[in-house]
């Protein structure tokens, strides 16, 4: 039996990742487990879960403060019926609070701490890929990467990620320890990783993961914003505020005729634009969009074989540059001391 964490096969292509990690091409991402962008109960975030692995999706990405603990609950449910079946990403280093209302911590007692925490509401002795969510500067990575691979050694990561670093901070970290996968926000209005982290981490050998490809759910055709309730996160996020979400929707209009045109949804587009713009630059990605609903998994899956034709790639080629609001909900430069837009978002 292959070890967990070493996908051998699967129903959906498998991405090489960085430090010999091999996931599937498109993976699940587990924050859609809690209520964050609407109310689900337990049983039908299940549901979604177990479907999203029965249609072949085999790569499940969550993190510790999702839902309080909420998501990695809900995968522990999966793990002990099929732990060997799946790849688990999880992470540490944002800690407490709402979004927009959240600290920084990446000191090693901290990560261990938290490492054990997470193990434990998992329910199993190791976690596939271990991020570092946020990059506290107040320590030097060096020490958390450091401090990583200690725990590499002991068993309990099998594989160390950073989400949100900078370029500098990234080959640093490599420099430390084998990284694996770099997981920011990316997508066709979104790519200002594609400046210095995504080409540092090609150049590296270094995976991406990219978290919202789907702008959450504001590139797929089912999006409603009059359907956005109290409690949801979205409006945290300044796209969502309703001056913007007004403002940009000529530009989703726009979109969606070009996926109709290409035969496709909304979110297909979006993954098979991600893919090809990946495949361009070089990096091997797995993207992880979320959903609530078994319904969108499934839409997803055509994606990963799909590639929008030249003139498709070329009219969204300037879609980032035309959209109107920031992708990030809060600034976190103020507790970093340098200008970076690759790391303020606080998904």
């Amino acid at each position: 039996m292959a070890r967990s964490g070493d996908l051998v096969s699967a129903p959906l292509p498998l991405a090489s990742l960085g430090d010999g990690l091999r996931v599937t091409a498109l993976g699940y991402g587990a924050m859609s487990l809690t209520d964050v962008y609407g109310a689900v109960d337990d049983d039908t975030a299940y549901r979604t879960l177990i479907d999203a692995v029965d249609a072949g999706i085999r790569f499940i990405d969550t993190a510790n403060v999702y839902g309080g603990g909420r998501s990695e609950r809900t995968i522990a449910r999966l793990l002990r019926e099929r732990r060997d079946d799946v790849v688990i990403a999880t992470k540490f280093g944002i800690a407490g609070g709402a979004i927009g209302r959240r600290e920084v911590r990446g000191d090693p007692a901290y990560m261990r701490e938290q490492l054990s925490e997470s193990l434990q509401r998992l329910g199993t002795d190791h976690v596939d890929l271990y991020y570092v969510h946020r990059i506290d500067t107040r320590v030097p990575i060096e020490d958390t990467v450091g401090a990583m691979a200690d725990e590499v050694r002991a068993g309990r990561i099998r594989h160390i990620g950073l989400s949100e670093p900078t370029a500098e901070e990234l080959t640093r970290a490599h420099a430390t320890h084998p990284i694996a996968a770099v997981q920011t926000e990316w997508s066709v209005i979104s790519r200002d990783v594609e400046r210095s982290v995504v080409p540092t981490a090609a150049s590296l050998g270094i995976g991406f993961v990219p978290y919202a490809p789907l702008s959450r759910g504001w590139l797929c055709d089912g999006f409603d914003e009059s359907a956005i309730a109290p409690g949801d996160a979205r409006p945290g996020f300044p796209r969502f505020a309703p001056d913007m979400l007004a403002a940009n929707r000529a530009l989703r209009a726009e979109f969606l005729d070009l996926a109709r045109a290409q035969g496709v949804t909304g979110s297909q587009l979006a993954l098979s634009w991600l893919y090809a713009r990946a495949d361009a630059l070089g990096i091997a990605v797995a993207p992880i969009p979320g959903s609530r609903y078994s319904a969108h998994v499934r839409e997803w899956l055509p994606a990963v074989n799909e590639h929008p034709d030249a003139e498709t790639l070329d009219a969204l080629d300037g879609f980032a540059a035309r959209i109107h609001g920031a992708r990030n909900a809060r600034d976190w430069t103020s507790l970093r001391g340098e200008p970076d837009d690759t790391r303020k978002s606080v998904r």
